[in-house]
C-alpha cells in the first residue's frame, strides 16, 4: 500500500516555520542555513512546544486539507487546526445515531475493547515465548488473566460493564510490566499518569500522544467526528472517538516499540530528565530519538485479517477508521478491530 502518511515533526524551541512557495521552509535562528521541504509530500505537521508557524503556512495548510497539531514537550495533546470539514454529513448522522443508540454502541464499543484486550495479550505472549523460568511463567499467568477478562467482556450489557473490564485488563496489563522489561535497568512498578513519575511510563505517555494525532486525523480523512465517541461517550473538549478507536492500536503500535527502544537501550536514562514536581520527560536528544523511531514503526507491514493482506502501520489508523464509516453507513453488518495472532 502506498498511502503511507507522511508528517513532520519539529520539536527544536525557536524553530520556525514558515511558507516558501510551495515548501515549508525550517528556519532556526542558532542553525546556520535553512531547509525546504515540498509540501506536497507531507499530510501533517506536529509541533512541540516552542515551534511556531506562520498564518500563511497555516492558512495554505488548511486549504490543502493539511492539519496541524501542537504537543507539549512531554507529547499531550493541545491544540489541531484542520481545513474545512471532509466526508458526507450523512456519515456523521449516522455516526451521532450510533452513538444515541445502546445495542449499535455496545456493539462497537465491545469490540474495540476486545480489539485491545487482544492484542495486549499478544504482546505478552511474544514476550513469554522469549524468556524463561519466573518471567515466562508469569507472563503466561497474566495472558491468561486477559484471556478470562475476554470472556468477561462478552457478557458486559452495558458500555459502563464495558468500561469496567477495559480498567480491570489493564490493571492486568500493566502489572506484567515489569516482565516485559529489563528490570536492573528500568525499575517500574505498573501504569502511572499526569504526570508520569518514571521514564517507562514517560515514554509510554509520549507515545500514546503521537498515536493520538494520528487517530484523530485519521478520522478526520474520513469525515468522521472525533468528538462524539461510541466507547467514551461524548465528553467536552475531549475527541472521544479518537480515544476509542487509539484502543486496539495501543499494545502494539505504542507499548511494543516503548519496549523496543528500553530494552535495546536505544533509549537511555540519559534520554530522561526529572522535572521538580517528580514527573519524567525526554530530553531534546530523547524525543530526537523517539520520533525517529516512531516514524520508522510506521513503515512496518503488519497483517490485516479483515483486508487478508498486509498493511503498513502508519496507514492501519485510516484502514480502521474507513471499516467503522462503512459500518456505520451500514455497508458491513459489524465492525471488527485490527488485531494479530
Amino acid at each position: 500500500m502506498t498511502e503511507l502518511l507522511n508528517t513532520l515533526y519539529v520539536q527544536t524551541p525557536g524553530t520556525h516555520l514558515h511558507l516558501d512557495g510551495d515548501t515549508v521552509r525550517v528556519v532556526h535562528p542558532e542553525q546556520s542555513g535553512r531547509r525546504l521541504l515540498p509540501l506536497v509530500r507531507l499530510d501533517h505537521l506536529v509541533l512541540f512546544s516552542g515551534v511556531t508557524i506562520t498564518d500563511e503556512l497555516l492558512l495554505r495548510c488548511a486549504d490543502d486539507g493539511k492539519s496541524v497539531s501542537w504537543l507539549t514537550g512531554m507529547g499531550r495533546f493541545r491544540a489541531r487546526a484542520a481545513g474545512p470539514t471532509a466526508g458526507n454529513p450523512l456519515l456523521r448522522q449516522a455516526q451521532h445515531r450510533a452513538a444515541d443508540t445502546s445495542t449499535q454502541r455496545l456493539t462497537i464499543a465491545s469490540a474495540m475493547i476486545a480489539g485491545k484486550i487482544h492484542n495486549s495479550r499478544q504482546v505478552l505472549l511474544r514476550a513469554a515465548r522469549d524468556a524463561s523460568g519466573h518471567r515466562q511463567t508469569a507472563l503466561r499467568a497474566s495472558a491468561e488473566l486477559l484471556a478470562q477478562r475476554l470472556d468477561l467482556l462478552r457478557a458486559a450489557a452495558t458500555v459502563d460493564e464495558i468500561l469496567g473490564v477495559e480498567g480491570i485488563a489493564a490493571r492486568d496489563y500493566f502489572a506484567a510490566l515489569p516482565y516485559l522489561l529489563n528490570q536492573k535497568q528500568w525499575p517500574v512498578a505498573g501504569r502511572n499518569k499526569r504526570p508520569p513519575t518514571d521514564p517507562v511510563n514517560c515514554l509510554l505517555s509520549f507515545l500514546y500522544g503521537l498515536l493520538r494525532v494520528a487517530v484523530h486525523g485519521a478520522l478526520e480523512q474520513v469525515g468522521l467526528d472525533p468528538y462524539v465517541g461510541l466507547l467514551h461517550g461524548v465528553r467536552p473538549g475531549k475527541p472521544a472517538l479518537a480515544l476509542d478507536l487509539m484502543e486496539e492500536f495501543r499494545p502494539l503500535l505504542a507499548d511494543r516499540l516503548a519496549l523496543t527502544l528500553l530494552n535495546r537501550r536505544e533509549v537511555t536514562a540519559d534520554d530522561f530528565e526529572r522535572l521538580p514536581n517528580g514527573a519524567y520527560r525526554l530530553t531534546d536528544d530523547g524525543r530526537k530519538t523517539v520520533l525517529a523511531a516512531w516514524q520508522e514503526s510506521r513503515r512496518r507491514s503488519w497483517p490485516h485479517a479483515q483486508l487478508k493482506r498486509e498493511v503498513e502501520a502508519g496507514v492501519l489508523p485510516l484502514v480502521q477508521a474507513r471499516l467503522l464509516a462503512r459500518h456505520l453507513r451500514g455497508d458491513q453488518p459489524t465492525y471488527r478491530p485490527w488485531t494479530v495472532n
